[in-house]
């Protein structure tokens, strides 16, 4: 039963990833704790593995179809390593109780920002004739690029969700090629966020090898369909169901543990 509902879970998490570029591992880590009752030590690096292998595979089309920006993702990459092991030591401080309080803190700012609808975009990055400005780019890219690090070890979180705003609103990346470079630095700072949880907590296999086999089909298939899909509805009913779950996290753990 248990690997079952891994499998289920595995699938909506790569379906997520396939088609917004991020969002899975708001979920994975809720439904690790709460759906298969395992400690949030033991949820974060399991989480990090299933999203950070299901980001890969369902980067793959966006790299096929030329929707990555390289050295972006490099400078988001190069701050956000650093940063995850930042937010792992003081995780490990950290009561269980505080680290859930405030990965819902985390999920409703995920939600809201799923739900704001901004067709405009910034102009740092902006591509014109002579390519992307980077003196203008990579200052503005290297503080986003430590804060995603910093909640993705803190609370086990891939930053799709602040990454792809941060591509677009501050640095005018266009949508498609924000989801497929969001894609690669989740990857990156999964990677990272896993080795710096090795010695916190331990892993289940068999639940993680249940969730990335389902997760990466889901993935693949969502990344091929997310070329041609309007997501921003799904967005807006991912975003309610978010809502949902940070407030039965919230619940659950002020009042009734």
């Amino acid at each position: 039963m248990t690997i079952g509902i891994a499998l289920a879970l595995g699938a909506v998490i790569g379906v997520l990833l396939g088609l917004l570029g991020g969002g899975g591992s708001i979920l994975a880590v809720p439904a690790l704790v709460y759906v298969l009752g395992l400690g949030i030590n033991q949820a974060i690096p399991m989480s990090l593995i299933v999203v950070g292998t299901a980001s890969a595979v369902g980067a793959l089309p966006k790299i096929r179809a030329g929707q990555v920006q390289w050295r972006l993702a490099a400078i988001f990459a190069a701050a956000g390593i650093p940063a995850t092991f930042v937010g792992t030591a003081i995780g490990r401080h950290l009561p269980q109780s505080v680290l859930l309080i405030g990965f819902a803190v985390v999920m409703v700012v995920a939600g809201i920002r799923l739900l704001q609808d901004n067709g405009d975009t910034g102009t740092a990055c902006k591509v014109g004739d002579s390519g992307i400005n980077w003196r203008r780019c990579a200052p503005r890219s290297i503080p986003a690029g430590f804060l995603v690090g910093l909640l993705t070890g803190l609370f086990g979180v891939g930053g799709g969700f602040l990454i792809i705003p941060a591509l677009v609103l501050m640095l005018g990346v266009e949508m498609p090629i924000a989801i497929g470079t969001s894609l690669l630095i989740i990857v990156v700072n999964s990677a990272a966020g896993v080795v710096s949880h090795v010695s916190v907590g331990s892993i289940d296999w068999a639940i993680t090898g249940a969730f990335v086999g389902t997760a990466i089909v889901g993935s693949l298939v969502a990344g091929h369909l997310g070329i041609r899909l309007d997501t921003r509805r799904l967005q807006h009913w991912f975003a309610y169901l978010v809502f949902a779950v940070a407030a039965y996290v919230l619940i659950d753990t002020i009042f009734i543990r």
